[in-house]
């Protein structure tokens, strides 16, 4: 699949076609500038694509030399964010293309902003607290697990509608699929992550106050001397 970058012909919009003017201009601030600014959201999206950190960095490393060598083409059709995530992704696609003729298999790559929210709320309260950085850090690899389980087309209209809150419009223009496609995948993700994570609280309840091993010895043990069995 490839995402086809914008045609670039439409009117400039003031920040983005002057940010872009200055970089093509020679200005390694102003790429500088352009790649702080929009890297945690394409990192997001590579990895959401790929489910991989170090295959992630990699796709976005390329995909913004790809944007250096092009950004003179800037016209402004689209915003620079959208620009940037078609040439991201057409990156990811790519590597999972050369995945799938490596394997000779198709790659079965198969993210709620309620949720995503809650975990930057935790994170500004109580910052300090190492038992409550353990529980987010468990909290977020949980969510990343489910996330990766998702098939492709949900996974990253997930990521750009819940988590990087692009608008539906927006999504539409970055993947090149109808605005309804969008709303449909992004509620059938929602869906499908709320079934996993329900299924392991599920599980998990089952092991609520869990008293067995040494525990149970103890008391035990305990109890018998308290009423003088030895």
């Amino acid at each position: 699949m490839t995402v086809p970058v914008p045609s670039l012909l439409q009117p400039e919009r003031g920040d983005d076609a002057g940010l872009a003017r200055r970089i093509a201009s020679g200005d390694r601030s102003a790429f500088e500038q352009l790649m702080r600014q929009h890297n945690r959201r394409l990192f997001r999206l590579a990895r959401s694509t790929l489910r991989d950190d170090a295959e992630a960095e990699d796709a976005l490393q390329e995909a913004y030399l790809s944007a250096h060598r092009a950004i003179g083409e800037f016209r402004g059709d689209a915003s620079l964010s959208t620009w940037l995530s078609r040439l991201v992704l057409n990156e990811c696609f790519s590597r999972l293309r050369r995945q799938a003729r490596r394997h000779n298999v198709m790659p079965i790559v198969a993210l709620d902003s309620d949720v995503e929210r809650e975990i930057q709320m935790s994170e500004s309260s109580d910052a300090g607290s190492p038992d409550k950085a353990f529980v987010r850090s468990e909290m977020r690899a949980l969510l990343e697990r489910k996330l990766d389980a998702l098939p492709e087309a949900f996974r990253i209209v997930f990521v750009l509608r819940a988590v990087e809150e692009m608008s539906v419009e927006e999504t539409a223009q970055c993947l090149g699929i109808a605005e309804a496609t969008v709303r449909t995948r992004h509620f059938r993700a929602r869906s499908l992550l709320r079934e996993s994570l329900a299924q392991e609280i599920d599980i998990a309840e089952r092991d609520l106050y869990e008293f067995g091993g040494a525990n149970c010895d103890r008391i035990v043990a305990q109890v018998l001397a308290r009423i003088g069995v030895t």
